[in-house]
């Protein structure tokens, strides 16, 4: 039992889970899996207590037990022992005033990651205000290689986001054209495909690839049907540079997928044997708050505690990428745009302090209460904590997926105000195109005719 008292009032919590669930900042998830604080006095109450939690006890208290869960097998087994002996004896305070300390540098941060579990990766960020969170995550910087490399510093890239309702290779040529045109795709041209069958997939991915050898874009391309799919797809020759798949933070909520860590290293050695990219980093996954508790597979934990773990399985992988998917289950999870914000910033420090190169698709769906306006704000803040990459579509909406999240514009005025650029070789080709001089884009950006018409 864990108590304190606070204005005459004495809080008890049962047990590290539960500290962990009253200690988060309000989410409509927790309230619908009835574990959420149930007043503003009762969250600072768990806050207390969590702060003063040693990290030996958050790794003795792990979300799921470790015999029944292969997600808390991975993050315990992948633990790097050295280092969480020398912080074992820490408080969750002292771990958020180390990390947050200017003496903590980036690399220093990144050698800190290797010591933590998700659960205390979840812990510290429950202690910190989200200007705590941008400026945590701006000191980490996680890098990867698949044809170019993603999270360097001054870097905000892109996933250019081409989908169709009916998968029209035409269709989805144009909107790809447009995209390349406004200075996205450095970091992945990728499709959610309407129809996950394994000709649809390699149809997809040899226009991909027909277009990225013809005109010499140095990037990557996905298509993010289901890792199954896109096995027999490459297995079947289709030309690919990496495996997608949304995964969970624990094993249940990973077979509710429908594939296991097995899956997940048969798609690694295929690509790295068979693949088109150069390598080593050749995975990318999605995540995003309240998808374990859709699929019962939260086992009374928070909806952060449990987004963490997603990160702790993703690192034994060695991914190219990774976001979450921040709004798009709905307001049944992040209600409004002030959680969606948070959880924006909590996903993406989370993401940077296990050690994976970590994005956002800065979304919502129509039925939340947000907007454009709020789905922007994010966006910057993330820039300002150093995102590796956003996602961008036309026009902000996404008909195929029937939601929004930024438009293709927004990502050279993001770029603009903050001073940031695409990755340097997909930049060096904009440039043979006139579409970028200087770090900005000119007033060729938004014409696709230009590829049509122009080979250089």
């Amino acid at each position: 039992m864990y108590k304190t008292s606070l204005s005459g009032q004495t809080y008890e919590f049962r047990s590290v889970k539960e500290v962990l669930a009253k200690a988060g900042e309000y989410k409509s998830g927790d309230v619908l899996a009835g574990i959420g604080a149930n007043t503003d006095t009762e969250r600072i109450a768990a806050k207390e207590i969590l702060a003063g939690m040693t990290l030996k006890e958050l790794y003795e208290n792990p979300a799921v037990p470790y015999e029944e869960d292969e997600v808390t097998r991975i993050n315990i087994d992948g633990l790097n022992n050295k280092i969480f002996s020398e912080i074992q004896g820490w408080t969750v305070s002292d771990l958020r005033e180390n990390i947050l300390s200017y003496k903590m540098a980036g690399n220093d941060l990144y050698r800190l990651s290797r010591g933590l579990t998700a659960e205390m990766v979840a812990a510290v960020c429950k202690l910190m205000t989200n200007l705590d969170l941008i400026y945590a995550a701006q000191k980490i910087r996680v890098t990867a290689h698949c044809n170019t490399t993603v999270g360097e510093r001054g870097i905000m890239g892109t996933r250019l986001q081409p989908n169709h309702t009916t998968d029209n290779v035409e269709g989805i040529t144009a909107s790809l054209m447009e995209g390349l045109s406004y200075g996205c795709g450095d970091v992945l041209i990728g499709l959610n495909p309407v129809n996950d069958t394994v000709s649809s997939l390699a149809e997809v991915l040899k226009k991909f690839d027909e277009i990225k050898n013809s005109l010499e874009i140095p990037t990557q391309i996905c298509v993010l049907g289901h890792i199954t799919t896109q096995i027999e797809a490459v297995k079947k020759g289709a030309p690919c540079d990496m495996i997608f798949q949304s995964i969970a933070g624990s094993e249940k909520g990973n077979t509710a997928f429908g594939f296991s860590a097995a899956t997940v290293e048969e798609a690694q050695a295929l690509m790295r044997e068979e693949g088109t990219a150069a390598g080593p980093n050749v995975l990318y996954f999605e995540t995003g708050q309240g998808s374990e508790l859709s699929s019962n597979a939260h086992f009374g934990a928070d909806q952060v505690t449990m987004e963490a773990r997603c990160y702790a399985f993703a690192r034994r992988f060695q991914p190219f990428m990774v976001n979450t998917v921040v709004g798009f289950i709905g307001p049944e999870y992040l209600y409004d745009s002030k959680q969606v914000i948070r959880a924006g910033l909590e996903d993406h420090f989370m993401g940077k302090l296990s050690g994976i190169p970590m994005g956002c698709d800065c979304c919502y769906t129509n039925h939340m209460m947000a907007d454009q306006n709020d789905i922007e704000n994010l966006s910057l803040l993330l820039g300002a904590a150093g995102v590796n990459y956003i996602l961008g579509v036309p026009a902000s909406d996404d008909i195929m997926l029937n939601y929004q999240t930024n438009a293709y514009h927004d990502i050279g005025t993001i770029r603009e105000i903050l001073g940031l650029r695409p990755i340097p070789e997909f930049e060096k080709w904009l440039e043979k195109y006139g579409i970028m001089e200087d770090g900005k884009l000119t007033e060729r950006a938004g014409d696709p005719t230009i590829f049509m018409t122009e080979r250089r």
